[in-house]
């Protein structure tokens, strides 16, 4: 059991037979789980805040990316850093979304990872994809996260999905795929961002626990429109560009969204403290 990353003790201690690795918890010992946890694009924005993270706890974290010399999509580098790991958690992402090559990528590099996994005997596959991916399937890039989100389902590795609304990161980006000379059009449907440092400690907690062999989702506390929501970006950056409010516009061009599209549909969906509107204001008194 690793769950929390303790392991109880069966006899019952006293404070003063406490030891600085076995912490005591409601009278009873327990023994600190060190485990080693292998990020796969432990090099990106949330793999390393996630690498960090786990680190802080003790745990032997590696960080996996091609530079590194570990490549999931051909296969380099995986065994020898599986080797031992009871976890693995792929926050990778294809350097180019095109259709099929995004698409090539998610199921090369799963396909690869969980025959690796299989084969070192890793106990638990955590995967970073997207709230929304069944419900945007127009576009190329979420048939490809479901693609991934399928196979993974499939395997007889342990696992648990983890889906993230929008980060408060990637609202630039949405407003520039979206820009036609100063006109920025956009539709009003709900959007529930979270900023990646909540996404990453989400992570760490999944990550710890048991297998859930299913899909969580993870959320900001805010639900804004979408045009609302690239306003507010450009207005505190001091952007000139307007939003148009457009119910005809897509998704970072490719997918149309409604009210449903882009928020939680589990209503135990994990709900992050991080406001929008707060992190806007700290992110931009630091220019």
């Amino acid at each position: 059991m690793f769950k929390l990353g303790f392991e109880w003790e069966k006899d019952r201690l006293s404070e003063r037979d406490l030891k600085i690795d076995q912490p005591l918890y409601m009278g009873y010992k327990t023994r600190r789980i060190y485990m080693k946890i292998v990020v796969i694009g432990g090099t990106g924005l949330i793999g390393t805040k996630l690498v960090n993270n786990l680190r802080k706890l003790g745990h032997e974290v590696l960080a996996a990316s091609p530079s590194a010399g570990i490549n999931a999509v051909t296969g380099e580098g995986l065994a020898d850093v599986l080797s031992g790991a009871q976890v693995v958690v792929d926050v990778s992402n294809s350097p180019s979304f095109e259709d099929k090559a995004v698409l090539e990528f998610f199921e090369t590099s799963t396909r690869n990872l969980l025959a690796a996994e299989a084969a070192a005997g890793v106990k638990h596959h955590v995967a970073l994809s997207v709230v929304g991916t069944d419900r945007l399937l127009q576009s190329g890039y979420f048939r490809a996260k479901r693609a991934q989100e399928d196979l993974i389902t499939a395997s007889n590795i342990p696992y648990t999905i983890v889906r993230a609304t929008q980060f408060f990161e990637f609202v630039g980006s949405i407003a520039y795929v979206a820009t036609e000379g100063e006109i920025v059009r956009l539709p009003s449907a709900l959007t529930q961002p979270i900023v990646s440092d909540d996404v990453a400690a989400a992570l760490a907690d999944f990550t710890l626990e048991e297998p859930v062999n299913g899909i969580v989702e993870v959320a900001g506390p805010d639900q804004i429109p979408l045009d609302q929501l690239v306003r507010q970006f450009l207005s505190a950056n001091q952007d000139t560009r307007q939003v148009v409010t457009d119910s005809n516009a897509l998704y970072f061009g490719s997918a149309a969204v409604n009210d449903q599209s882009l928020v939680p549909s589990d209503s135990n969906a994990r709900i992050a403290s991080t406001r929008f509107e707060d992190w806007l204001n700290r992110s931009t008194s630091k220019v």
